[in-house]
């Protein structure tokens, strides 16, 4: 998932509250009740901005792109395929109230991609270079300890056929990974969350082979690939290279370039007096073109003056 300037979470319960003039009470106490006017003013004040972009982002690009959602399945799957029963722990890491908030952030980003790229061209020889660098993910457990003596220890009781999954309940300081025998799940050779060392180690190995100890930036690892994804033709995998080329080639300053554009065609109008400012950031003209323009408007004069 690429996070861009959009938020990951979705987070506030913005959507659906009246925005003034409702009292029907949200929670009664005897203290007095707290009306959800009163709500909608909290949640405005200190979430209204974020919260107002993103909704209105979602409805102004959903009427010019479209996402499939079975593409938004298939992220889904490869998350929990990769993260296993952790797959809740992710949620909560990464701010997700559950599975159809990470949809709808999904779905929002995926949109935006769509905007962003529609203007960037990939040639077919450029997607077929980079089909034959890209390797398939692999499936990998490891047991992580804190020095090399201890890892080469655990590395000959594996070569005495230790059992990997007692091993790493007994040495492994990477409780989470613990919790499936030290499987860490799917990974890919471009990752970019992974430590570069741990990556490059588990790529060099075949199916069922376990490494020497491997050093990383978290200690001392000992690491199996337990499964290899086979590689699909290219034909199957072109639509999905060139969104991955695509996106490759964006930046922060390309998507908003996009969003205000995209903004600026919608002609919206926030009537809300409170988040009026909303959009100035996004929508204000690049101080390099006013600088510019001011330049020229002083030569214009100077040249006028000139002539007089």
């Amino acid at each position: 998932m690429k996070k861009w300037i959009l938020s990951l979470s979705l987070t506030v319960g913005v959507i659906g509250l009246a925005a003034c003039g409702n009292n029907e009470a949200v929670v009664k106490t005897e203290a007095g009740n707290i009306s959800k006017e009163e709500l909608y003013e909290a949640l405005k004040d200190k979430y209204g901005e974020q919260v107002l972009q993103q909704l209105v982002f979602e409805k102004v690009l959903s009427k010019e792109y479209k996402v499939d959602e079975k593409e938004i399945d298939s992220m889904v799957d490869d998350l929990k395929s990769e993260y296993g029963a952790q797959f809740e722990f992710f949620l909560m890491q990464n701010q997700f109230k559950d599975e159809n908030e990470l949809r709808q952030t999904m779905k929002l980003n995926q949109l935006v991609n769509k905007a962003a790229t529609k203007d960037i061209t990939i040639s077919e020889d450029e997607l077929k270079e980079y089909y034959d660098t890209k390797q398939p993910k692999i499936k990998v457990r490891h047991i992580l300890v804190e020095d090399e003596d201890t890892a080469k220890e655990v590395k000959a009781k594996l070569d005495e056929g230790g059992d990997f999954v007692e091993l790493a309940n007994e040495y492994s300081t990477d409780t989470v990974a613990n919790e499936n025998g030290g499987d860490i799940g799917f990974i890919a050779s471009d990752e970019s969350g992974i430590d570069p060392q741990f990556r490059d180690a588990a790529f060099e190995l075949d199916v069922n082979e376990v490494s020497a100890p491997v050093q990383s930036s978290f200690g001392w690892h000992i690491i199996e690939v337990t499964e290899k994804e086979e590689k699909k033709p290219f034909e199957e995998m072109k639509a999905e290279l060139e969104e991955e080329l695509k996106s490759s080639r964006l930046d922060a300053t390309a998507i908003q370039k996009a969003l205000k554009e995209e903004i600026k065609k919608a002609k919206i109008k926030v009537e809300d007096k409170d988040l009026k400012t909303t959009f100035d950031l996004l929508l204000a003209d690049d101080p390099a073109d006013t600088d510019t323009e001011s330049k020229d408007d002083t030569e214009k004069e100077d040249k006028t003056e000139e002539t007089k």
